[in-house]
């Protein structure tokens, strides 16, 4: 009995023991899948800027400012550098995509200050894989100090017709503290001439501006003639100065040069007509692009070079519109038309235009007359 009460025992200690030695194995994995995330959480890399601003301080107007701005990775992971993206008038010009841990990379800028003047503060925005700092941000501080100036502005813009000649001017003055005198001027073609002198006459100086008793320069600008070119104008006028700071200055000629006149349809197809369609007649309408004085433009003549196309003009609604009637003569064979119309004017840089004529006149249109007759 005693062996019985013995074999029951220790069948219900072992019945006791294993669930806790089991629920003991079940923890171990669970115990080293925590450790395992926790060491994986670590791992990250960190952005550190070692001067996230650079000053200049007082700079030159025109001078070009470049710097490279070091990025440290102070993590234990890759630090990616996903972009850099420069705020208005600052360029990016290289930056290390990748920085490993413990070591450092750069991030250079740019900033052109040829067209800022005072305090200016050009911003770098980096996007990294750094969790704790995805964004973060460079900046360039500086004071531009233009030491050789224009007035009223740095530019001269002209609004033309081809052929037409204006003239404009600015005044030229300087902060240097030796006599400012003009050395040079380079222009970028033919079409712009520039001249200069030194105010001498107290009065005609430019008020308030630059170092006093500094010398001052009236320059003029003459743009136009039969050698503008037609459209935009976006050119500069360099002018090269005894400036220590500053020794070139740029002007910006701006503005358009446009043709005296246009003509619209500038190419005419009559398609496939009879002498008696009603498009048998076309028109052509000239323009005059004078604004201020249309009337000074005219249409004078118009020849064909096609037999079976007659011309005739007349003045249109507005001053300095003309409109050119073609007309396919009645008589007309079938056949093909191809020619041109030419259009006399009064615009002596393109004083005729030639507008291509194309067509077919329909067969059949002539033996059609002839039977109703």
């Amino acid at each position: 009995m005693s062996s019985k009460r013995m074999l029951v025992a220790m069948a219900l200690l072992a019945t006791l023991i294993a669930p806790v030695g089991f629920a003991a194995d079940s923890k171990t994995p669970k115990a080293k899948k925590s450790e395992a995330t926790a060491k994986t959480a670590e791992k990250a890399p960190r952005l550190t800027i070692v001067q996230p601003v650079k000053d200049f301080g007082t700079v030159a107007k025109g001078e070009k400012l470049d710097w490279s701005f070091e990025i440290r990775n102070t993590g234990n992971a890759d630090l990616q550098i996903l972009a850099a993206k420069p705020g208005c008038g600052c360029t990016v010009a290289d930056f290390d995509k990748i920085i490993k841990p413990g070591t450092t990379g750069k991030v250079t800028a740019h900033v052109d200050t040829t067209n800022f003047s005072g305090p200016i503060a050009k911003p770098v925005t980096l996007e990294t894989n750094d969790a704790s700092a995805p964004t973060a941000q460079l900046t360039i501080h500086a004071i531009v100090k233009p030491y050789v100036e224009a007035y009223p502005a740095g530019f001269v813009r002209f609004m033309l017709l081809q052929g037409d000649v204006d003239t404009q001017s600015i005044k030229l003055y300087s902060e240097e503290e030796e006599p400012f005198e003009i050395k040079e001027i380079q222009v970028p073609g033919d079409w712009v001439k520039v001249a200069y002198n030194k105010i001498e006459n107290a009065a005609d100086r430019a008020p308030n501006v630059g170092r006093p008793d500094q010398n001052q320069y009236n320059v003029t600008f003459t743009v136009g003639g039969p050698d503008a070119k037609l459209g935009p104008l976006a050119d500069k006028v360099r002018i090269i100065t005894n400036s220590k700071h500053q020794p070139e200055y740029a002007i910006s000629v701006t503005g358009v040069v446009r043709p005296t006149y246009r003509v619209e349809p500038s190419a005419l197809n009559f398609g496939e007509v009879a002498p008696s369609d009603a498009a048998a007649t076309r028109s052509v309408i000239v323009h005059s692009n004078d604004l201020k004085t249309p009337e000074r433009f005219q249409v004078t003549k118009v020849e064909s070079t096609i037999p079976n196309i007659t011309t005739a003009i007349k003045p249109g609604t507005q001053k300095g519109d003309y409109e050119v009637t073609l007309q396919v003569a009645p008589n007309s064979k079938p056949g093909d038309i191809e020619g041109a119309v030419k259009i006399y004017t009064s615009d002596k840089v393109n004083p005729v235009v030639t507008v291509p004529v194309k067509g077919t006149i329909k067969a059949g249109a002539v033996a059609a007359t002839s039977t109703s007759k």
